[in-house]
């Protein structure tokens, strides 16, 4: 039986997806550690970046502010109202806004330079920005004119204005009708000047421009008062001619007089005359549209006749005492014959009732038809009499209103006209002063406190995001965390770093047997134990322990793994990384001696391969001579037998391969292997060279049974990513791990290496 069919290697289509990823996980834990690693040199930066802005906020040159509160009165009192000559607002806020905006134009601004003159202020002097040495350059470039600037006062305040834009603020108050007007000024006393100027300019120009506006509005006024007293003339003229063509001298009193009566009275008369036309025709229309022969009594229009009805009930009455006589005495019985003569009266008193009033329907319906026919005709010739008065009414209107429209007009154009030249020189200020500007006596800025606290918190999150950049760069295993978030690999175990005196390959060889109590010593029984439980169910194995990379500490942590197996178990340890030999150093076996290249090739017999540690029952086989192509012989069937063979004499064999990272040994002896042990430097090596050998030796069916973290710094790692163990900490560093115990928090990572 081959030592790789007692386990079972996992396909490459089983292998995980997250080998094929990089997972970059920080969470807040691990940015606390990042901060408190380096807290003295973030603090120390954010403490520099602050000094630096304190000395570039002392040299700046302070400013001041003063402000000036206007009150903007939409709803100003006025003598007369003639809002309508030059238009008006219908909202009060709409107008407020527009006079803010009027106050933050241009033409305020430069006449309030004007007025100040500001350009003989060396703060805004335009003319001190000609000559010098920038001046100089472009002209000799050729970018500037030679010829100075010939200044006025027009482009001296059109040069200002964009510093003065700058220095001015003009801050609507909400929910209010108030504005504050500020200036920033190096001169405290002319930014309260320039403030109280900005207001007293603006009110000055809007009363200027209403003026202006009253007197071109008075102009027009009067011109078209003059043509419209013209035309109303005109219209006055007409209306009065065309009374006197007409014969009209009070025209409204035509409505009252007969004919607007008569035309009422047969108005009315007819619509009565048709009210009634218009039962008689019901009332004839059912008696015509009875049958022959029909029974006309039961006729509603026949019915409703009191006659008819009171005949009706004598008949009723007649034949219900007929039937009680019938009953009672027989129909030859006198009182019979007695009462069917009353009951044959009673029914032709109901016919001939009947027949009166089918009679009487027909006259009222032809007479009713005649009735309205003549007031028709009766209202139809006052109608037309009543007309030919309102064609002449109408006409009369016309002019008559024409005459009023320009009356009405004219009066308004003389009342607006008197009002505009009476309210020119009354018209009220737009606003006015609430609070003059006063000179300020802080600077409003810079605020040094303010910046160089700013400054200080910048400088101390620039700090914390450098750290964390530089964690996030790091691509190397800090901690026995990123060994399973990383590599997504079981920890076997952890070795620590070893100080100098403690790096020689001899020295380092012999620590599990020569110093059982170190630290170095319990991380390799911890990986002893991890080896055993992940292999639990088999008797003998073989483990194979490789390396992304040489200088990985892979040898030694293969000697000592060895040692400790070989105080149990029959153990072999097997150099198969023929390249680069190191077993035979550290053990101190000389490198002529027969090993394994001899074995394999069957020049040498095993007993002349084993060579036994002194002090040990350890056996190991070098790697003796190396063969031209040591991956062939490794691939051989020669080298799988010498292998089966070796796995029946002892429990445990424990090979030290190449790395894996530079050649294909250890994929090979992967195969042979019932596990593999991946050993890794902490702080040294990249997590995506050890993940990418991981990656090939799943590939080529290999069992890893986890990673060993070595040169892992536990001081280091306790104090900088919270690595809590008691092997760094406590008494337990005291008491039996003397050299190591304290070597490993002192030890330089460069320069201590723990084997080859």
């Amino acid at each position: 039986m081959k030592p790789s069919d007692s386990l079972t290697p996992v396909p490459p289509s089983a292998q995980p997806a997250h080998l094929h990823e990089l997972e970059i996980t920080l969470d807040f834990v691990e940015y606390w550690r990042s901060i408190t690693k380096r807290k003295w040199s973030i603090l120390a930066f954010g403490v520099m970046v602050a000094v630096l802005a304190a000395v570039a906020v002392f040299a700046m040159t302070p400013i001041y502010r003063s402000t000036v509160t206007l009150l903007i009165d939409a709803n100003k009192s006025k003598v007369v109202s003639i809002d309508s000559v030059y238009g008006g607002f219908s909202d009060n806020r709409d107008y407020y806004m527009t006079q803010v905006e009027i106050l933050k134009a241009p033409d305020v601004a430069l006449k309030t330079i004007t007025r100040m003159k500001l350009w003989e202020n060396p703060e805004f002097d335009p003319r001190e920005a000609d000559g010098g040495l920038v001046n100089d350059a472009l002209v000799a470039i050729g970018f500037a004119d030679q010829r100075p600037k010939v200044w006025n006062e027009e482009s001296l305040a059109r040069a200002v204005l964009s510093k003065f834009n700058k220095r001015l603020t003009v801050e609507p108050i909400r929910l209010s009708l108030l504005v504050k007007v500020s200036f920033d000024a190096a001169d405290r006393q002319l930014a309260a000047d320039v403030a109280n100027a900005m207001a007293a300019t603006f009110i000055e120009a809007d009363l200027d421009v209403h003026f202006q506006m009253t007197q071109k509005a008075s102009a027009w006024l009067q011109d078209r008062t003059a043509g419209i007293r013209k035309k109303l003339d005109e219209s006055e003229r007409q209306l009065q001619a065309y009374r006197d063509q007409a014969g009209i001298v009070d025209v409204k009193s035509a409505s009252q007089s007969g004919q607007g009566k008569q035309v009422e009275e047969l108005t009315q008369r007819m619509v009565e005359s048709r009210l009634r036309l218009a039962e008689a025709e019901n009332a004839y229309n059912q008696i015509k549209s009875a049958p022959p022969g029909a029974d006309l009594a039961s006729l509603p229009a026949v019915v409703r006749n009191t006659v008819v009805g009171e005949a009706l009930r004598q008949q009723a009455e007649a034949e219900r005492k007929l039937s009680e006589i019938a009953q009672r005495y027989g129909h030859d019985h006198p009182k019979y014959v007695q009462a069917d003569g009353e009951v044959k009266a009673a029914r032709d008193n109901v016919k001939r009732q009947t027949d009166n009033v089918v009679a009487s329907v027909t006259r009222e319906y032809e007479v009713a038809r005649g009735t309205l026919r003549t007031l028709e005709g009766a209202l139809g010739q006052a109608r037309g009499a009543i007309q030919n008065t309102n064609r002449k009414e109408f006409q009369l209107n016309v002019l008559e209103r024409e005459v009023e429209s320009n009356r009405q007009i004219y009066d308004m154009f003389v009342k607006r006209a008197k009002e505009t030249s009476v309210a020119g020189d009354l018209e009220n200020a737009v606003a006015r002063v609430v609070d003059q500007a006063k000179t300020s006596g802080a600077p409003v800025k810079p605020k040094k406190g303010q910046i160089i606290l700013i400054a200080l918190a910048l400088g101390l999150l620039g700090g914390v995001m450098a750290s964390l950049l530089m964690d996030l760069l790091d691509n190397t295993l800090k901690s026995t965390a990123d060994v399973e978030t990383k590599l997504k690999q079981p920890l076997l175990t952890s070795l620590p770093l070893l100080s100098k005196k403690s790096a020689d390959r001899t020295t380092t060889a012999h620590i599990f047997m020569d110093e059982p109590q170190s630290l170095y010593a319990e991380s390799i029984r911890t990986a002893l134990t991890s080896v055993m439980m992940s292999t639990i169910d088999l008797d003998r194995r073989v483990l194979l322990v490789t390396s992304s990379v040489p200088g990985e500490g892979k040898t030694t942590f293969s000697i000592n793994l060895a040692m400790a197996h070989a105080l149990t178990k029959r153990t072999l340890l097997i150099d198969a990384d023929m390249r680069r030999p190191a077993i035979g150093k550290g053990l101190e076996i000389s490198g002529n001696a027969a090993g394994l290249s001899a074995l394999v090739a069957g020049t040498a017999p095993l007993e002349q391969c084993l060579r036994t540690v002194e002090g040990t029952s350890l056996s190991v086989i070098t790697a003796g001579m190396s063969p031209l192509n040591p991956l062939e012989m490794l691939m051989s069937q020669r080298f799988q037998d010498t292998l089966a063979k070796l796995s029946q004499e002892f429990e445990v064999i424990v090979i030290d391969s190449p790395p894996v990272g530079l050649v294909s040994d250890a994929l090979v002896l992967s195969k042979y292997a019932t596990g593999v042990i991946y050993v890794a430097k902490a702080v040294d090596t990249p997590y995506q060279l050890a993940r990418r050998g991981l990656l090939r030796l799943k590939r080529a069916d290999g069992n890893i049974l986890g990673v060993v973290l070595n040169c892992f710094d536990f001081k280091k790692a306790e104090r900088y990513y919270g690595e809590y163990s008691a092997y760094g900490s406590g008494d337990y560093g005291k008491d039996g791990y003397g050299g190591y115990g304290v070597g490993y928090g002192t030890g330089d990572t460069k320069t201590s290496k723990n084997a080859a």
